[in-house]
C-alpha cells in the first residue's frame, strides 16, 4: 500500500532530490537543458506555496514515487517530474500520483495543465492521453526532438468527474 503526501521542506528534500536524480538518470537523454542545479536550489522556495506543490508516494516509509506541479501563470500550471521507482510500477501508482496532482491543481485554481513526454516515456503517454491530454503548445523549453507537450482543461476534467460520481 502506497501513502502519498505533499512533500515538505525541507524535511522532505533529500528524498524529493533522490528521485528527481533518479529520473533524471533514467532517461536516455541529456537533460541539461532544464537547469536542474538551479532548480534543486530552490525547490523548497517554489514548492512550499499552493501554486506549486510537490507530492512524495512511500511505502514503509521509503519513498517511491514522486510529481509535482508548478505554476506558469495565473490560469495555468505544468506537471512536473511523475516518476515511480522500478519495483512500484505495474501498481497504478503513477495514474494515483497524477489523479493527486489533477485534483490539487483543480483546488489551486488552475484552468489548464500542461506538461512534456519525452519519446522514449510511452508508457506515461498513454496514461496522460488516458486523461484527456491533448496536443498543446510548450509552456517551456525542451528540446528533445518527438517531445510531445499536451494539455488539459481543467475545468472541463472537473465537470467530467462530477458527472462520473453522481
Amino acid at each position: 500500500m502506497y501513502k502519498v503526501e505533499r512533500a515538505i521542506f525541507p524535511a522532505d528534500l533529500d528524498d524529493v532530490l533522490d528521485l528527481y536524480r533518479e529520473y533524471i538518470g533514467s532517461t536516455s537523454v541529456d537533460l541539461g537543458f532544464q537547469g536542474n542545479d538551479e532548480e534543486f536550489k530552490c525547490l523548497s522556495d517554489n514548492y512550499s506555496s499552493d501554486e506549486s506543490k510537490i507530492f512524495l508516494a512511500k511505502t514503509n516509509e521509503t519513498p517511491v514515487g514522486c510529481a509535482a506541479f508548478r505554476k506558469v501563470d495565473n490560469h495555468t500550471c505544468e506537471m512536473k517530474r511523475v516518476y515511480v521507482r522500478p519495483a512500484a510500477r505495474g501498481s497504478k501508482l503513477g495514474a494515483t500520483l497524477v489523479d493527486i496532482i489533477l485534483e490539487e491543481a483543480i483546488e489551486s485554481g488552475y484552468k489548464k495543465i500542461c506538461l512534456d513526454v519525452l519519446p522514449e516515456f510511452k508508457a506515461a503517454l498513454n496514461l496522460y492521453k488516458s486523461y484527456g491530454f491533448v496536443s498543446h503548445p510548450p509552456v517551456t523549453n525542451n528540446p528533445v526532438p518527438s517531445t510531445q507537450f499536451l494539455g488539459l482543461d481543467l475545468e472541463l476534467y472537473n465537470k467530467k468527474l462530477q458527472r462520473i460520481s453522481r
